[in-house]
């Protein structure tokens, strides 16, 4: 089931924090956090999965920092939520094949049609599509406060 947690808000806060921001250089993790006052503990594993995933691209060093692996048009609210999902390894109770006959056929796959909606209106969302809602609200892309 779908379960909104922190790391999961945090994940696509970052990811789009990472579009929205960025310039030329990487983003770095540490202006992430103070930006959107993520904890650190929770950022930087949750943007190492994104890289793994081949959303994010990384580079080190003292000039280092994260930048979209591809187009943000390309990049969709729901891949973000499955990647989490599966960083966070939570199972899914709808799936398990336990449970009464009445649950198994009746109740169950109203949650998974509403599961598949759902995930259905994330994947209609880009990462181009919040960025362009950032500006539309007025959001400097460019905050002095970490301002190169």
């Amino acid at each position: 089931m779908l379960r909104l947690s922190k790391k999961l808000l945090f994940a696509i806060e970052a990811v789009v924090d990472i579009a929205y921001y960025s310039d030329k250089s990487p983003v770095r993790s540490s202006d992430i956090c103070t930006r959107q006052g993520i904890p650190r503990r929770y950022l930087e594993q949750v943007l190492q999965q994104l890289v793994h995933h081949d959303v994010l691209s990384g580079q080190r060093g003292p000039r280092g920092g994260y930048r979209l692996a591809r187009d943000g048009a390309a990049i969709r609210l729901g891949d973000i939520i499955r990647i989490v999902r599966e960083l966070e390894g939570t199972p899914d109770p709808v799936g398990e094949p336990i449970g009464s006959e009445l649950g198994q056929r009746i109740v169950r796959p109203i949650w998974r049609d509403m599961q598949r909606e759902m995930m259905a209106r994330f994947d209609a969302i880009t990462v181009a599509d919040l960025c362009r809602r950032a500006a539309q609200e007025g959001l400097d892309e460019r905050p002095a406060a970490v301002a190169q």
